[in-house]
């Protein structure tokens, strides 16, 4: 890995937080006050403050499916991607895109899953064979 990234966004409840990203996405917290908490998000710090979420839109295309717009995303080597699909589907969680797979045997083939947290800031989870494909055309 290259660097790591540090992303800051707002949640509306730390317990409701900390159960979707601790337990069901298995982050493991860090640091926290009253008012924020910091998640190790798959190796990069995330750190999620009361307040209001940032506005988000439909705007985004991929495939055929209009996704919000900002949105988090992270990509993960195909097998951590396919153990977290199963454990979110087994937790009927509602996906905006169910895990799939996406330019199948092209150049770029990858797995996608997208979904939001409960506080509504969207997030996409990127599973590649090999993460030297990333970049690929």
């Amino acid at each position: 890995m290259r660097s790591l990234f540090h992303l800051s966004y707002n949640v509306n409840d730390l317990e409701e937080t900390r159960t979707f990203y601790g337990e069901l996405l298995h982050c493991k917290e860090g640091r926290s006050t009253d008012t924020w908490v910091d998640f190790d998000f798959f190796g990069h710090q995330l750190s999620l403050h009361l307040g209001t979420p940032f506005k988000v839109e439909r705007t985004g295309k991929v495939g055929d499916h209009m996704v919000p717009m900002p949105h988090l995303g992270v990509i993960l080597e195909l097998q951590e991607w396919e153990a977290l699909a199963q454990r979110l589907e087994t937790a009927k969680l509602e996906f905006i895109i169910a895990p799939t797979v996406r330019f199948k045997g092209q150049s770029g083939e990858q797995s996608i899953m997208f979904f939001i947290d409960p506080s509504g800031n969207p997030i996409e989870i990127k599973g590649f064979k090999s993460l030297e494909d990333v970049f690929e055309c």
